[in-house]
């Protein structure tokens, strides 16, 4: 059993009188490029941090459902599995539970079961630490019940968790990137079929690094403004006759945008059709060995996040700014935005230079300090005891 498993075995049977029956984790992501694409079966390129929850998990034969969190605090939570529902379960706890339910609901002979988690995914960062709880519990129990759930099943109950359990109407991107990824690599998905490529990216061999800023401002996607933004799309796209904004293409969209009346809709459907050609931008620029090619094209999509999206603040544009007038190769906010993280693509002799420059220009703005570290490509969902 690894460190980390080993620890958090003990603390499990400290709290629950014997030992687990495995131990899981599953990590947090970033998101390189393609942002509020998912749900409109777009295209998207994240990767998984080294940044995970994990879980302790033990079968029960009473139907009850134990959580506990060791950053949560709060004790022990208690749950009837037979009596889980949307909406009667709420805070951290509403992840793992809504993923026994999204089990149950699809058929799945799931029981009770004592659940014990830790975590060093930042919270409210914008790196999926909701994504990384529903995951890792999803495949402990794929593995305690015997359920034989592959990877995109597994993203798929996770998201129905979020989705339908805890009221949060996001994409599948965050549940694949956990599930689904690679060491060494991004994750180019597609979300309509769920078919996925793993793109080597490994920056070190070209001399750059990806920055993480996490802003230290919380965000929180169960608000309205996300489904505000998921609604505006759908609405774009039932105006233009189409499944999906994923079937408007680069060469369509100004004929789109010249048949939608709504200014609103409008920045959305530019922003999402912009976005899916930019993923493919850079898988071109990836393939060809030109990662640095790939700075530019993360500052374009911050520039259509702010402006057409709206969905960034001014901590996020400042972290973008300065880190680009430091000689970044581009930067962008990740993630659902109003808050949470940056990406910022830099040479690696020019890393602290840049993390530095960011850092000074939070101080001199009033705004707390920023959390910055290299975002390393790592393995997806796994037992590690």
């Amino acid at each position: 059993m690894s460190g980390a498993g080993a620890g958090v075995a003990a603390e499990f049977r400290e709290l629950y009188g014997a030992g687990p029956e495995g131990v899981w984790a599953a990590p947090g992501r970033v998101n390189l490029i393609g942002e509020y694409t998912d749900f409109n079966e777009g295209f998207v390129l994240p990767l998984a941090l080294p940044h995970t929850v994990v879980a302790a998990v033990s079968r029960r034969a009473d139907g009850v459902l134990r959580l506990h969190s060791a950053e949560a605090g709060g004790g022990v939570v208690r749950l009837d599995v037979a009596r889980l529902e949307p909406g009667s379960v709420q805070g951290w706890a509403a992840y793992p539970a809504g993923v026994v339910w999204a089990l149950r609901e699809a058929g799945h002979p799931v029981g009770g079961v004592d659940v014990h988690l830790t975590s060093t995914v930042p919270t409210g960062a914008g790196l999926s630490s909701s994504a990384a709880l529903e995951v890792v519990t999803a495949l402990a129990l794929s593995d305690l019940f015997g359920l034989g759930l592959s990877r995109p099943e597994l993203a798929v109950i996770a998201q129905a968790a979020e989705n339908r359990f805890v009221g949060v109407p996001c994409g599948v991107m965050d549940q694949m990137a956990s599930a689904c990824a690679t060491e060494g690599h991004a994750l180019y998905l597609d979300t309509r079929d769920l078919s996925y490529r793993q793109v080597p990216f490994d920056l070190a061999a070209q001399g750059l690094r990806l920055l993480v800023v996490d802003t230290r401002v919380q965000h929180a996607l169960g608000d309205g403004a996300y489904a505000e933004r998921r609604a505006g799309c759908e609405a774009g796209a039932r105006a233009l006759g189409v499944r999906a904004l994923r079937d408007i293409s680069a060469v369509q969209l100004s004929d789109a945008l010249g048949r939608l009346s709504d200014e609103t809709v409008r920045r959305y459907v530019r922003h999402v059709v912009s976005d899916n050609e930019r993923v493919e931008r850079i898988i071109g620029l990836l393939d060809a060995g030109d990662a640095r090619g790939v700075g530019p094209v993360l500052t374009e999509g911050h520039l259509s996040l702010r402006d057409d999206l709206r969905v960034s603040c001014e901590e996020l544009d400042l972290a973008v700014a300065s880190a680009n007038a430091a000689g970044a190769l581009g930067a962008r906010m990740t993630g659902g935005g109003f808050g949470g993280s940056a990406v910022v693509l830099v040479a690696a002799e020019a890393a602290g230079v840049v993390a530095s420059a960011v850092e000074k220009a939070f101080a001199a703005a009033g705004f707390a300090a920023p959390g910055v570290f290299v975002a390393t490509p790592s393995v997806g969902a796994r037992r590690v005891g």
